[in-house]
């Protein structure tokens, strides 16, 4: 029973160290200028970790030299999105198919420089080390202490002030944090050794673990060490190594000597025993000839059931602390039972959960700390493709890129680390498969020979579904047109079967049916889905098409072309993908890929002076080639800009509420905007769309006046706005005259 004097002292003790918890928090928190204590054992972590330890020094050095074969690339950002998306990718754990996506993000946004600044700082950061040197004990301290320090020196004056000259990793279990309080949470370091140093916060470098460790005192500024949570294991692997030691060292004495002619005093038993320890005990005298001068006998005894618990106890441990690490415990037993396979796969998972995420946080990091002093758009990058464990893949991945058409040959290369071939220029270009060129039809006359068509399986609805208004009859179709408040009907051939649709063009019928969608509050294309379709890529790869086949015809000028007059073809494309679906086919997966099978077809027969099957764009192509149509003006070709003013001031004052009101303007589809643009800027027209505005004013008489619950707000009625989108009334009447006119 404890005593008054001990209770009395224990209750000192207990409020001694309350009272120091106290004042440590109240200081941090409010007076500022003190040291924060660490409540993490740094010395102990280093001593009875690393350098008494075989298991954590292995553990260490496994790491260690993993993540030196890693090399560091540093590069100029040039696309802050793009970079974005990479660096999201790169954040967390890797596999072969992940690198070689991100090698594509990567060459996007990043370009490559060479011997920079920020290289040589890197490749010697001191006169005493090398990167490896340097990369290896960062680690090293980070895996031991959970804390990573870097000091940087450079000039205080002068033109290089910030750019440090050299850099080097500070001592955990030396560095002690200096804090201002919640305000200023770390304002200097402070260095413990052989005196005591101070250096401002900015010159450190700290990478930390997490540590959830916040009792007010600023200890959770400092990182948590692996190893605080393998203590226990790490202790149980220490004095399970230390008894099997004593037992090796015991050998074949392990045991009980007895008499057998009665007691001995104690002095003999001593004498004994220490000529017994002296001659008989130890490796070097195992299995040696045991004589006494008395009559005794040596009972043996092997392992009892502690000393089997602590070698089960002891490769537990082995195994909680490579958990701890997240190294496969296969790499540092290397047991016979393992297997070439499951060692491979051992390496891959030590490079995925273990090197990779710690070299992650170091970059972070230093692109925070150190990259910006030599350039704002500098960034350091680890390559880890070069990672041959995860290159297994590397045919798998192979054949996911030959598939995807929509990457450049050149992209593919720098995917793969290859490097992008500079003097081949056809391979920044998109090669898209035989398979995926759309067939003959009345809107897109593009052959696709490799492709059987069977015109029943396309006309399926189950086969192809949406595909409602494809008929077989003109009495179907007709009807149909009806029930969109329109009337006749247009045909569409493939292969010699003749199809039937609503409306007397397809245009109309499309113009029907985005209204529709558009009541139905489906979602329908606006104007920013066409500034989408004009992309710098685009352009780069239409004038890339423009300037090589105006090479290829020696810039003759029945034959040349341009950028302009490409896309004009290319939007062409996009239209009859969204306007005629029944002509796209099943493989076919964007109305990009449309769009640039027709600029291909429209240069074929620009060069060779025939189509390959039908013809399309003939308008587009220049005076004097043999299929022109401009030479040979029909119909169809003729153009009237001749409507009414009044009509081109409905559709801007049209535009003028869509750009003052905003979303409260929610009329009108891609179609409807399109052609208030048109009338706005007194773009002719040809018949064609004479007609379509013929149709679309006869399918809404009823949207020409405002609503009387839209009277002081007009740009609400959605049936007036599209109305008037148009041209309104004034339009109407006119295309009517003018239409009838023509007939006669």
């Amino acid at each position: 029973m404890a005593s008054l004097f001990d209770r009395f002292k224990s209750l000192l003790i207990k409020n001694s160290q309350q009272t120091a918890q106290q004042y440590n928090r109240a200081v941090y928190n409010y007076i500022g200028n003190s040291i924060v204590w660490n409540d993490e054992n740094d010395d102990a972590y280093i001593t009875e970790g690393y350098r008494k330890n075989a298991t954590i020094y292995s553990l260490i050095n496994i790491i260690t030299k993993a993540a030196t074969t890693i090399p560091f690339q540093v590069y100029e950002k040039t696309n802050e999105n793009d970079y974005k998306r990479y660096k999201a990718l790169t954040s967390g754990t890797f596999d072969a198919s992940s690198i070689h996506k991100a090698a594509i993000l990567q060459k996007r946004s990043l370009v490559e420089l060479q011997d920079t600044e920020l290289h040589k700082i890197l490749e010697r950061p001191n006169p005493a080390q090398s990167y490896n040197s340097f990369i290896s004990e960062l680690i090293a301290f980070g895996k031991l202490t959970g804390n990573r320090y870097i000091y940087g020196i450079g000039p205080d004056t002068g033109a290089n002030v910030g750019k440090y000259t050299e850099l080097y990793v500070m001592p955990s279990q030396i560095m002690e944090i200096v804090s201002n309080g919640i305000m200023e949470p770390v304002s200097k370091y402070r260095v413990e050794y052989n005196g005591t140093f101070e250096i401002e916060a900015a010159e450190i470098c700290h990478i930390k673990d997490f540590n959830p460790y916040y009792d007010g005192t600023g200890s959770h500024l400092y990182g948590q060490s692996p190893l605080r949570a393998g203590m226990r294991s790490l202790t149980t692997n220490n004095e399970a190594t230390q008894t099997g030691v004593k037992y090796l060292q015991n050998q074949t004495a392990r045991g009980l000597l007895m008499s057998d002619e009665g007691d001995i005093n104690e002095v003999q038993a001593q004498q004994l025993k220490d000529k017994f320890r002296k001659q008989f005990q130890g490796s070097d005298n195992a299995g040696d000839v045991i004589i006494t001068p008395k009559k005794l006998s040596w009972v043996n005894f092997g392992l009892n059931a502690a000393d089997v618990s602590l070698i089960e106890q002891y490769n537990a441990s082995i195994k909680d602390l490579c958990n701890i690490y997240n190294v496969p415990v296969q790499l540092l037993n290397n047991t016979e039972s393992a297997s070439y396979n499951n060692m491979k796969e051992a390496k891959k998972a030590l490079y995925q959960n273990c090197v990779i995420p710690e070299l992650l946080k170091i970059k972070d990091e230093l692109n925070r700390w150190l990259a910006p002093k030599f350039g704002d758009k500098l960034c350091i990058e680890f390559d880890f493709s070069v990672v041959p464990e995860l290159q297994e893949e590397t045919d798998k991945v192979v054949d996911q890129l030959s598939k995807a058409w929509w990457i450049t040959p050149n992209e593919k290369r720098a995917a793969m680390n290859y490097g992008k071939d500079e003097d081949t220029t056809e391979l920044d270009d998109y090669f898209v498969p035989a398979n995926l060129i759309p067939v003959k039809s009345n809107d897109v006359d593009i052959p696709m020979e490799s492709v059987d068509v069977d015109v029943n399986k396309f006309l399926s609805k189950k086969l192809v579904p949406g595909m409602t208004d494809v008929y077989t009859t003109v009495e179907e179709a007709e009807a149909r047109a009806e029930e969109l408040n329109g009337s006749g009907s247009h045909e569409h051939n493939f292969d010699g079967d003749v199809v039937y649709m609503p409306f007397e063009s397809h245009a109309e019928y499309q113009d029907a049916i985005d209204e529709q969608k558009y009541h139905e509050g489906k979602p329908h294309d606006d104007d920013e889905n066409d500034k989408k379709q004009i992309s710098e890529r685009l352009k780069k790869a239409l004038k890339k098409k423009a300037d090589d086949h105006n090479e290829a015809v020696n810039n003759a000028a029945s034959k040349k072309t341009n950028v302009p007059t490409l896309f004009k073809v290319y939007e062409r494309g996009i239209g009859a993908y969204r306007t005629n679906p029944q002509s796209v086919r099943p493989n076919v997966t964007s109305p990009q890929m449309w769009a640039m099978a027709r600029v291909n077809s429209y240069l074929y027969a620009l060069k060779n002076g025939k189509f390959r099957s039908g013809k399309h764009d003939t308008d587009l192509l220049p005076e004097g080639h043999p299929m022109s149509s401009k030479d040979k003006p029909t119909e169809k070709a003729e153009t009237f800009s001749n409507y009414p003013q009044t009509a081109t001031n409905n559709a801007k004052r049209m535009i003028e509420w869509r750009e003052k009101y905003g979303d409260e303007v929610q009329a009108g589809t891609m179609t409807g905007w399109r052609r208030a643009r048109m009338l706005a800027n007194r773009e002719p027209l040809t018949i064609e769309m004479l007609n379509r505005v013929k149709s679309f004013f006869a399918r809404h008489e009823g949207n020409q006046t405002i609503a009387e619950r839209y009277k002081d707000t007009p740009w609400r009625d959605n049936g007036f706005v599209s109305w008037n989108l148009w041209g309104g009334t004034a339009m109407r009447d006119w295309v009517n005259k003018k239409l009838n006119d023509l007939k006669e």
